[in-house]
């Protein structure tokens, strides 16, 4: 079973989360990673806004060769309300369950959401890492904070996203000539490395097989391991995978 720390209870109210938020933030840590990983995981949440039923997922790859190794879905019910800039109280209860049910412990961590690109600097992904004690980082569809010039049309291309003078992230080219995505830094890497994983993650690069994988050359914007764990609570959703939840 896969562990991490209890930090706090998560029966708080809108107002005593943004002062959890203050005070954890002066805990987050940014720099190189320690060790390079071999395993890489991702984890996304499904769910309706203003339902309180809870579709979590995790699926960890091998970094190597981008095979998965295992996966974890629940399904559950969110302890805190739709607050944007609060949806870590309402997310990582569910993805901390799933989470205690893998058998593989993964080196580094990416959410399908931000890290230090948030108000607070302190996103799911940096939220999260301080509870799992693990490097994290953040690869949204969409921008929370911070601005950006238009990065290079070519995969690999990358501009700092500015919020309020610090920069916060990166708007990452994954794919020629196709938006970029958001990546930040959530805990215990730095904003280089987790760029390196985003683009390192790309099926199509890698030519692996038919297993969730694109072919050679036709890779997705979005990186494999919350491509496949997005694919993965959908199904939950759809209750097309009984085996992870009972």
């Amino acid at each position: 079973m896969a562990h991490y720390l209890q930090l706090h209870d998560w029966n708080v109210s809108p107002a005593e989360a943004v002062a959890l938020q203050k005070q954890l933030r002066s805990q987050i840590r940014i720099g190189p990673i320690a060790t390079p990983p071999k395993t890489i995981a991702g984890c996304d949440i499904s769910f309706n806004k203003f339902e309180e039923t809870v579709y979590a997922g995790i699926v960890v790859l091998n970094l190597e060769t981008l095979e998965t190794i295992e996966e974890a879905g629940v399904i559950s019910t969110a302890p805190f309300p739709y607050i944007p800039g609060l949806l870590s109280f309402r997310e990582i209860p569910s993805l901390l369950e799933a989470w205690s049910k893998l058998k593989t412990e993964p080196d580094v961590v990416m959410f399908d959401g931000h890290g230090t690109a948030h108000p607070r600097r302190i996103g799911i992904a940096s939220h999260a890492g301080l509870f799992l004690n693990r490097p994290t980082f953040g690869c949204g569809k969409s921008v929370l904070v911070g601005k950006y010039e238009e990065p290079a049309p070519e995969r690999g291309s990358w501009s700092p996203m500015l919020h309020y003078g610090d920069v916060v992230g990166a708007a990452l080219r994954t794919k020629n000539k196709v938006n970029p995505v958001y990546v930040s830094p959530g805990h215990l890497i730095d904003l280089e490395t987790a760029i390196a994983l985003t683009l390192a993650c790309d099926g199509g690069r890698r030519g692996v097989g038919p297993h969730g994988i694109a072919p050679r050359g036709v890779g997705y914007r979005i990186p494999e391991p919350t491509r496949r764990t997005h694919n993965l609570v959908n199904a939950l959703r759809k209750g097309e995978r009984p085996d992870l939840t009972t």
